[in-house]
């Protein structure tokens, strides 16, 4: 999730100061990824450092303004016209707790997929149950706050089935035949050596 992002595409909307913006971005995820004042005022003096950003006047209250450059404000259109790309190579934590769990000797991987499965489960419980609706949310952050708990609930259902197919494919082996004890041969330190060339043709 890209706060550095979410920020400047708010700030092109036009200048806000930090607290602003961080009531900003909660009308618009839902509150359910909550940024602190420090953080943002450091990711706005990082986008200023990078030339997307510019420190404007500063009202009778000492908030600063804020102002989007037309750099950010083409960064902010090549984000939004991007899709996220998602790789193979994404660090899941719970995918690779559990994995190296299974492959520890003397570790109980099915305990450890049942207290993930409790979790997720109590997570999900929480993100089924209606969020509170007040006067003060109009119709656009309502559907925001409802998009957000979505997706936060599609992940959480998705993690659920994963580790009841986990659960299923380990129950296929017994515990000995996934062990891994450390390795006996030891990995050098260094790349690895470069094949040699092969030698040039001799010249007639």
């Amino acid at each position: 999730m890209s706060v550095r992002l979410s920020l400047l595409a708010i700030l092109d909307q036009g200048p806000c100061y930090g607290y602003q913006l961080r009531h900003e971005f909660d009308r618009r995820t839902g509150s359910i990824w909550p940024l602190n004042v420090g953080q943002i005022y450091n990711t706005l003096e990082r986008l200023e450092r990078d030339g997307f950003v510019r420190r404007g006047e500063t009202d009778a209250h000492g908030h600063v303004y804020w102002r989007i450059t037309d750099t950010g404000s083409a960064e902010v259109a090549r984000w939004l016209s991007s899709p996220v790309r998602r790789t193979t190579a994404s660090r899941d934590e719970v995918a690779i707790k559990l994995t190296i769990a299974a492959t520890l000797p003397g570790v109980d991987a099915d305990a450890a997929i049942s207290a993930q499965l409790v979790a997720i489960r109590e997570h999900l419980a929480l993100l089924r149950s209606d969020a509170p609706v007040t006067a003060s949310h109009g119709e656009a952050e309502l559907l925001a706050r409802s998009l957000v708990r979505d997706a936060a609930l599609f992940d959480a259902e998705a993690e659920e089935r994963w580790l009841e197919h986990l659960r299923r494919r380990l129950a296929e082996h017994p515990a000995h035949a996934l062990a891994l004890g450390l390795a006996t041969d030891r990995p050098k330190r260094g790349r690895p050596a470069k094949p040699a060339a092969a030698p040039a043709p001799a010249v007639a």
